[in-house]
């Protein structure tokens, strides 16, 4: 086998390992931000968004939106990883069939040790955030290459690395880098057939044996980002029943739950607040008693569409009951949760009950809360926001009103009640607190 082709491979695959490394770690010391790695503010977001769209199954925190859970992937590559590095030393020293290349074939199985030690357990599993898959896509593709090159190039028994790599990430990440990582692999293999075989390998059964190589990892790359494509699908389609409200298309409680117990145990780290609102549509059992249930359905479906029209994406909004509605505001104050909940409150309020009858309109009563000022936990979360909610209902519905508001009567009109940041809001303006 020729010595110095290889060396340049080498080389070469050093040095683009290297800079890849640079491209991401350099920036954070630089006080800059990373492209490829998420700073700690962007994965708390990434991390609530993550949530929002995957709950079952301990998505949370995944390494890509369609794959496998952060601990389940690192397990999988872990295993994966130290079997196949493993199963090749074995091979190389059982059979001695590269005497003059065995040392180096060697150093490079235990090198690959070292990298699946640092990045799977002495690194925090989210320190390259989304890089993780870069560096080690890069790595082992590298590391495939060189092993190919050194154990015989066309004649290696170690071309199957290369189809494990492939397929391995069609199950983890999008299409697109699926079909990134395969035109990288077979970049590699091809410069490990031309690096590393015997000058005295015959041209055409060189060829043939790359072109089927590589005709196989196409076709492979192909299956497995159709396999996973579907499995995806069907995973959403899981995900979807479980977690959204099929009237109103709104999470629903169960998933609610589980999100503000979430944004505690966030705020308990980062030391921020939210907000919460809860929401009761007016007279719903009335408009189902005149017009039919058909009918209250329609206007519930109308309220989800005002309420999912006026929230950020990294709030959550769920149904809470049958007409009450409720939205966790993450990093949200009082004062901003009181402007929201009045632009729900005149979305709601300008919706025709029955496009029959001019003038019949929808209403809400909303009530606002923050933590940890109005609890400390769901339950007293709730259980305040059920209280101001029934407050508005109180001082003649169709408002928004905070906690702990004395109610009582003033010369503009019926009961209102001042609240932590606006006061109760509604069609008779702003009340002041007493």
């Amino acid at each position: 086998m020729p010595v110095e082709p290889v060396l340049i491979l080498i080389v070469a695959a050093v040095a683009a390992n290297l800079v890849l490394m640079a491209m991401i770690l350099v920036p954070p010391l630089l006080g800059r931000p990373n492209r490829l790695a998420n700073d700690a503010e962007t994965a708390e977001l990434a991390e609530l968004q993550a949530a929002e769209a995957a709950v079952v199954g301990g998505m949370i925190g995944a390494p890509g939106d369609d794959g496998v859970s952060s601990h389940a992937y690192d397990r999988i590559v872990r295993i994966v990883a130290w079997f196949f590095l493993l199963s090749a030393t074995a091979i190389v020293a059982a059979t001695g069939l590269w005497p003059a290349n065995q040392p180096a074939i060697l150093v490079l199985l235990a090198l690959g040790g070292v990298f699946v030690v640092v990045i799977h357990d002495l690194l925090p599993s989210d320190v390259l955030g989304p890089a993780k898959f870069v560096v080690e896509g890069s790595v082992a593709i590298t590391l495939s290459t060189l092993l190919v090159a050194l154990t015989g190039g066309v004649a290696s028994p170690f071309f199957f690395a290369f189809p494990l790599i492939v397929a391995g990430g069609a199950l983890v990440v999008s299409p697109p880098i699926t079909v990134a990582l395969a035109g990288a692999a077979a970049l590699g293999y091809a410069l490990a057939a031309v690096a590393g075989s015997a000058t005295d390998t015959k041209l055409t059964a060189a060829v043939a044996t790359v072109g089927v190589n590589l005709t196989a990892l196409v076709l492979l790359a192909y299956a497995s980002m159709v396999i996973a494509r579907e499995q995806r699908r069907t995973r959403d389609a899981a995900i979807r029943l479980s977690t959204v409200d099929p009237l109103t298309g709104l999470f629903n409680r169960t998933f609610f739950f589980a999100a503000i117990g979430r944004e505690i145990a966030r705020c308990a780290r980062s030391g921020r607040g939210f907000c919460l609102l809860m929401m009761d549509l007016d007279d719903l059992k009335a408009i189902n008693d005149r017009l039919g249930h058909h009918q209250g359905d329609r206007v519930l479906r109308g309220v989800g569409e005002v309420i999912a029209d006026g929230v950020r994406r990294i709030d959550t909004a769920a149904r809470y009951g049958g007409d009450e509605f409720v939205v966790l505001l993450p990093e949200t104050d009082p004062t901003g949760a009181f402007v929201l909940a009045e632009k729900i409150r005149r979305g709601v309020n300008a919706m025709a009950v029955d496009e029959a009858t001019p003038g019949s309109r929808a209403s809400l009563s909303i009530g606002v809360v923050s933590y940890p000022g109005d609890g400390s936990t769901a339950d007293e979360l709730m259980i305040s926001a059920d209280a101001a909610m029934y407050a508005s209902k109180r001082a003649g519905k169709d408002r928004v009103t905070g906690v702990s508001i004395p109610i009582r009567r003033n010369s503009r009109g019926p009961e209102t009640g001042g609240g932590q940041a606006a006061g109760a809001v509604g069609d008779s303006g702003v009340a002041s607190a007493p």
